[in-house]
Protein backbone atom coordinates (compact mmCIF):
# COMPACT_ATOMS: atom_id res chain seq x y z
CA UNK A 1 0.00 0.00 0.00
CA UNK A 2 1.38 3.25 -0.80
CA UNK A 3 1.07 6.93 1.08
CA UNK A 4 0.52 10.38 -0.44
CA UNK A 5 2.85 12.72 1.09
CA UNK A 6 0.33 14.13 3.73
CA UNK A 7 0.13 10.94 4.90
CA UNK A 8 -3.02 9.82 2.77
CA UNK A 9 -3.29 6.32 2.15
CA UNK A 10 -3.92 4.51 -1.13
CA UNK A 11 -7.23 2.50 -0.85
CA UNK A 12 -6.66 -1.60 -1.40
CA UNK A 13 -8.78 -1.68 -4.24
CA UNK A 14 -5.86 -2.01 -7.73
CA UNK A 15 -7.44 0.44 -9.94
CA UNK A 16 -7.32 3.43 -7.04
CA UNK A 17 -3.81 2.33 -5.83
CA UNK A 18 -2.84 2.69 -9.72
CA UNK A 19 -4.65 6.20 -10.12
CA UNK A 20 -3.34 7.19 -6.73
CA UNK A 21 0.71 6.84 -7.69
CA UNK A 22 0.31 8.69 -10.79
CA UNK A 23 -1.68 11.80 -9.18
CA UNK A 24 0.07 11.73 -5.73
CA UNK A 25 3.48 10.34 -6.36
CA UNK A 26 6.35 11.69 -8.20
CA UNK A 27 8.51 8.29 -8.21
CA UNK A 28 7.65 6.86 -11.26
CA UNK A 29 7.55 8.20 -15.03
CA UNK A 30 3.66 8.40 -15.36
CA UNK A 31 3.53 9.95 -12.40
CA UNK A 32 6.39 13.12 -12.58
CA UNK A 33 4.53 13.43 -16.02
CA UNK A 34 1.45 14.10 -14.70
CA UNK A 35 2.61 16.80 -11.97
CA UNK A 36 4.62 18.38 -14.82
CA UNK A 37 1.90 18.07 -17.37
CA UNK A 38 -0.07 19.72 -14.33
CA UNK A 39 2.43 22.10 -13.87
CA UNK A 40 2.68 23.31 -17.38
CA UNK A 41 -1.20 23.63 -17.42
CA UNK A 42 -1.33 25.74 -14.19
CA UNK A 43 0.83 28.09 -15.67
CA UNK A 44 -1.07 28.67 -19.11
CA UNK A 45 -3.91 28.90 -17.08
CA UNK A 46 -2.51 31.69 -14.70
CA UNK A 47 -1.21 33.46 -18.05
CA UNK A 48 -4.54 33.14 -19.70
CA UNK A 49 -6.16 35.03 -16.79
CA UNK A 50 -3.62 37.70 -16.61
CA UNK A 51 -3.90 38.20 -20.45
CA UNK A 52 -8.01 38.50 -19.77
CA UNK A 53 -7.38 41.70 -17.99
CA UNK A 54 -5.11 43.72 -20.45
CA UNK A 55 -7.80 45.69 -22.23
CA UNK A 56 -6.64 45.74 -25.70
CA UNK A 57 -6.12 41.36 -25.34
CA UNK A 58 -9.48 41.11 -24.17
CA UNK A 59 -11.06 43.07 -27.15
CA UNK A 60 -9.29 41.06 -29.15
CA UNK A 61 -8.97 37.74 -27.71
CA UNK A 62 -11.81 37.57 -25.21
CA UNK A 63 -13.73 35.15 -26.57
CA UNK A 64 -10.73 32.68 -26.85
CA UNK A 65 -9.42 33.62 -23.27
CA UNK A 66 -13.05 32.40 -22.04
CA UNK A 67 -12.41 29.44 -23.44
CA UNK A 68 -9.44 28.45 -22.51
CA UNK A 69 -10.26 29.46 -19.01
CA UNK A 70 -13.69 27.14 -18.85
CA UNK A 71 -11.11 24.14 -19.89
CA UNK A 72 -8.70 24.55 -17.73
CA UNK A 73 -11.83 24.65 -15.01
CA UNK A 74 -12.82 21.88 -16.37
CA UNK A 75 -9.60 20.08 -16.83
CA UNK A 76 -8.72 21.34 -12.67
CA UNK A 77 -12.18 19.85 -11.32
CA UNK A 78 -11.79 16.53 -13.25
CA UNK A 79 -8.20 16.20 -11.57
CA UNK A 80 -9.62 17.31 -7.83
CA UNK A 81 -12.56 14.78 -8.55
CA UNK A 82 -9.93 12.29 -9.12
CA UNK A 83 -7.93 13.04 -6.30
CA UNK A 84 -10.66 12.75 -3.74
CA UNK A 85 -11.89 9.39 -5.15
CA UNK A 86 -7.89 8.27 -5.31
CA UNK A 87 -7.38 8.27 -1.47
CA UNK A 88 -9.08 6.44 1.55
CA UNK A 89 -9.82 9.45 4.14
CA UNK A 90 -11.10 12.45 1.11
CA UNK A 91 -11.97 14.82 4.12
CA UNK A 92 -7.69 14.45 4.92
CA UNK A 93 -7.26 15.74 1.48
CA UNK A 94 -9.49 18.06 0.80
CA UNK A 95 -8.37 19.76 4.47
CA UNK A 96 -5.14 19.73 4.08
CA UNK A 97 -3.22 22.63 2.61
CA UNK A 98 -2.84 21.64 -1.17
CA UNK A 99 -6.52 20.27 -1.09
CA UNK A 100 -8.02 23.55 0.00
CA UNK A 101 -5.51 25.61 -2.76
CA UNK A 102 -6.97 22.74 -5.37
CA UNK A 103 -10.82 23.75 -4.39
CA UNK A 104 -9.52 27.21 -4.19
CA UNK A 105 -8.50 26.97 -7.85
CA UNK A 106 -11.50 25.85 -9.68
CA UNK A 107 -14.06 27.60 -7.80
CA UNK A 108 -13.68 31.48 -9.04
CA UNK A 109 -14.63 30.28 -12.71
CA UNK A 110 -18.03 29.38 -11.52
CA UNK A 111 -18.45 32.06 -9.04
CA UNK A 112 -18.45 34.06 -11.99
CA UNK A 113 -21.38 33.45 -12.98
CA UNK A 114 -23.23 34.79 -10.07
CA UNK A 115 -20.67 37.64 -9.47
CA UNK A 116 -18.71 39.08 -12.71
CA UNK A 117 -15.28 39.42 -12.48
CA UNK A 118 -14.30 37.03 -9.76
CA UNK A 119 -12.77 34.95 -12.48
CA UNK A 120 -9.73 37.40 -11.64
CA UNK A 121 -9.19 35.72 -8.84
CA UNK A 122 -7.80 32.57 -10.31
CA UNK A 123 -3.87 33.39 -10.05
CA UNK A 124 -4.61 31.80 -6.84
CA UNK A 125 -3.75 28.75 -9.09
CA UNK A 126 0.06 29.66 -9.18
CA UNK A 127 0.48 28.41 -5.64
CA UNK A 128 -0.27 24.71 -7.03
CA UNK A 129 3.21 25.38 -8.64
CA UNK A 130 4.37 24.78 -4.85
CA UNK A 131 4.30 21.15 -6.10
CA UNK A 132 6.98 21.29 -8.24
CA UNK A 133 9.37 20.79 -5.01
CA UNK A 134 7.91 17.85 -4.53
CA UNK A 135 7.81 16.34 -8.20
CA UNK A 136 11.24 17.81 -8.41
CA UNK A 137 12.16 16.22 -5.06
CA UNK A 138 14.20 19.57 -4.37
CA UNK A 139 15.25 19.02 -0.73
CA UNK A 140 17.66 21.41 -0.37
CA UNK A 141 15.03 24.17 -1.10
CA UNK A 142 12.49 22.41 1.57
CA UNK A 143 15.62 22.37 3.88
CA UNK A 144 16.14 26.30 3.79
CA UNK A 145 12.19 26.60 3.84
CA UNK A 146 12.13 24.89 7.25
CA UNK A 147 15.25 27.24 8.51
CA UNK A 148 13.24 30.46 7.47
CA UNK A 149 9.92 29.24 8.69
CA UNK A 150 11.80 27.94 11.93
CA UNK A 151 13.54 31.53 12.18
CA UNK A 152 10.26 33.68 11.53
CA UNK A 153 8.83 31.43 14.59
CA UNK A 154 11.53 32.24 17.04
CA UNK A 155 11.50 35.71 16.14
CA UNK A 156 7.78 36.28 16.06
CA UNK A 157 7.48 37.68 20.18
CA UNK A 158 10.61 40.28 19.08
CA UNK A 159 8.81 41.47 15.87
CA UNK A 160 5.55 41.82 18.24
CA UNK A 161 7.49 44.01 20.32
CA UNK A 162 8.69 45.98 17.64
CA UNK A 163 5.58 46.30 15.90
CA UNK A 164 4.12 47.55 18.99
CA UNK A 165 6.77 50.39 19.76
CA UNK A 166 6.71 51.64 15.68
CA UNK A 167 3.16 52.11 16.24
CA UNK A 168 3.23 53.76 19.38
CA UNK A 169 5.77 55.77 17.88
CA UNK A 170 4.02 56.87 14.51
CA UNK A 171 1.29 57.95 16.92
CA UNK A 172 3.69 60.61 18.96
CA UNK A 173 5.06 61.56 16.03
CA UNK A 174 1.84 62.30 13.89
CA UNK A 175 0.33 64.46 16.59
CA UNK A 176 3.12 66.11 17.18
CA UNK A 177 3.74 67.09 13.29
CA UNK A 178 -0.61 68.09 13.81
CA UNK A 179 0.10 70.60 16.72
CA UNK A 180 3.45 71.98 14.64
CA UNK A 181 1.72 72.24 11.04
CA UNK A 182 -2.08 72.25 11.28
CA UNK A 183 -4.42 72.37 8.30
CA UNK A 184 -2.87 74.70 6.75
CA UNK A 185 -0.02 72.62 5.85
CA UNK A 186 -2.61 69.66 4.99
CA UNK A 187 -2.01 68.03 7.98
CA UNK A 188 -5.74 67.83 8.39
CA UNK A 189 -6.36 65.62 11.25
CA UNK A 190 -4.26 63.10 13.76
CA UNK A 191 -4.92 60.15 11.81
CA UNK A 192 -3.96 62.22 8.25
CA UNK A 193 -0.71 63.11 10.21
CA UNK A 194 0.08 59.24 11.24
CA UNK A 195 -0.32 58.45 7.63
CA UNK A 196 2.20 60.86 6.68
CA UNK A 197 4.71 59.90 9.91
CA UNK A 198 4.40 56.29 8.30
CA UNK A 199 4.84 57.10 5.29
CA UNK A 200 7.89 58.87 6.21
CA UNK A 201 9.13 56.79 8.84
CA UNK A 202 9.23 53.85 6.37
CA UNK A 203 11.26 56.03 3.79
CA UNK A 204 8.63 55.89 1.22
CA UNK A 205 8.17 59.41 1.07
CA UNK A 206 5.27 59.93 -1.49
CA UNK A 207 5.36 63.62 -1.39
CA UNK A 208 1.13 64.26 -1.26
CA UNK A 209 2.35 65.77 2.53
CA UNK A 210 4.97 67.71 3.69
CA UNK A 211 5.89 69.90 6.35
CA UNK A 212 6.37 73.82 5.13
CA UNK A 213 7.57 75.48 9.26
CA UNK A 214 11.19 75.14 9.64
CA UNK A 215 10.07 73.44 13.07
CA UNK A 216 8.30 70.84 11.27
CA UNK A 217 11.50 70.52 8.81
CA UNK A 218 13.01 69.28 11.64
CA UNK A 219 10.74 66.92 13.02
CA UNK A 220 10.77 65.51 9.99
CA UNK A 221 14.36 65.21 9.51
CA UNK A 222 14.56 63.30 12.63
CA UNK A 223 11.75 61.07 11.83
CA UNK A 224 13.90 60.20 8.14
CA UNK A 225 17.11 59.48 10.01
CA UNK A 226 14.62 56.94 12.73
CA UNK A 227 13.58 55.38 9.38
CA UNK A 228 16.99 54.46 8.13
CA UNK A 229 17.66 52.85 11.84
CA UNK A 230 14.47 51.07 12.22
CA UNK A 231 14.46 49.22 8.96
CA UNK A 232 17.71 47.64 10.19
CA UNK A 233 16.15 46.45 13.58
CA UNK A 234 13.95 43.28 11.88
CA UNK A 235 16.08 42.64 9.70
CA UNK A 236 18.93 41.85 12.61
CA UNK A 237 16.27 39.89 14.46
CA UNK A 238 15.66 37.78 11.38
CA UNK A 239 19.20 37.23 10.84
CA UNK A 240 20.23 36.33 13.93
CA UNK A 241 17.45 33.79 14.20
CA UNK A 242 18.85 32.29 10.96
CA UNK A 243 21.75 32.16 12.07
CA UNK A 244 20.75 29.60 15.11
CA UNK A 245 18.71 27.28 12.86
CA UNK A 246 19.94 24.10 12.17
CA UNK A 247 21.33 23.63 8.46
CA UNK A 248 21.00 19.96 8.79
CA UNK A 249 19.60 17.99 5.66
CA UNK A 250 15.96 17.21 5.56
CA UNK A 251 14.34 14.12 3.84
CA UNK A 252 11.42 14.58 1.19
CA UNK A 253 9.97 11.51 3.17
CA UNK A 254 6.40 11.57 5.08
CA UNK A 255 5.63 9.72 7.78
CA UNK A 256 3.28 6.56 7.21
CA UNK A 257 1.46 6.67 10.09
CA UNK A 258 0.90 10.43 11.11
CA UNK A 259 1.78 11.75 7.83
CA UNK A 260 4.49 14.49 9.15
CA UNK A 261 7.23 15.70 7.51
CA UNK A 262 10.51 17.59 7.99
CA UNK A 263 12.65 14.70 8.68
CA UNK A 264 16.04 14.75 8.94
CA UNK A 265 17.73 12.44 6.04
CA UNK A 266 19.33 10.05 8.46
CA UNK A 267 16.21 10.20 11.00
CA UNK A 268 15.34 6.48 11.19
CA UNK A 269 11.85 7.27 13.34
CA UNK A 270 9.10 10.20 12.98
CA UNK A 271 9.75 12.61 15.27
CA UNK A 272 5.97 13.56 15.99
CA UNK A 273 5.08 9.73 16.09
CA UNK A 274 7.64 7.88 16.96
CA UNK A 275 7.03 5.43 14.30
CA UNK A 276 9.32 4.09 11.82
CA UNK A 277 9.73 5.64 8.57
Amino acid sequence: MRHEPNGLQAPDRPWRSRLHEVIFEADTFAGKAFDLILILSIALSVLAVVLDSVASVHARWGDELLIAEWAFTVLFSIEYALRIVSVRKPFRYVWSFFGMVDLLAILPTYISLVVPGSQYLLVIRVLRVLRIFRVLKLANYLNEARQLTAAMRSSRRKITVFLFTVLTLVVVLGSLMYMIEGEESGFTSIPQSVYWAIVTLTTVGYGDISPITPLGKALAAVVMILGYGIIAVPTGIVTVELSRASAGRISTQACELCGAEGHDSDAAYCKHCGARL
